[in-house]
């Protein structure tokens, strides 16, 4: 059984940064990947990003060049840096634990993005 904690959630100014972090707790051996969804309000979760064990990262076209993954394996977290965030980007972000067969889904942390 894995555990997640989503913070750093909060209201910002388009072209504003924030940093969102997931700590993962529990079984956390042979996890496969980790990452980062987006709800935006009225419309299906999508995904944004992916770290894998080897440390690859991937990203939605969206927020490539924006958003950044990245882990932290002392502190069994993964963050996600959000730059020049823009509208759209508002909404419930989700952090994601791969660890095969099973996925792990943490809360979910509102991002809100004023023009």
């Amino acid at each position: 059984q894995v555990q997640l904690v989503e913070s750093g959630g909060g209201l910002v100014q388009a072209g504003g940064s924030l940093r969102l972090s997931c700590a993962v707790s529990g079984s956390i051996f042979s996890i496969n990947a980790i990452g980062w969804y987006h709800q935006a309000p009225g419309k299906q979760r999508e995904w944004v990003a992916t770290i894998a064990n080897g440390g690859s990262t991937n990203y939605a076209s969206s927020v490539k060049g924006r958003f950044t993954i990245s882990r932290d394996n002392a502190k069994n977290t993964v963050d996600l840096q959000m730059n020049s965030l823009k509208p759209e980007d508002t909404g419930v972000y989700y952090c994601i634990v791969r660890q095969w067969p099973v996925d792990y889904w943490g809360q979910g942390t509102q991002v809100t993005v004023s023009s």
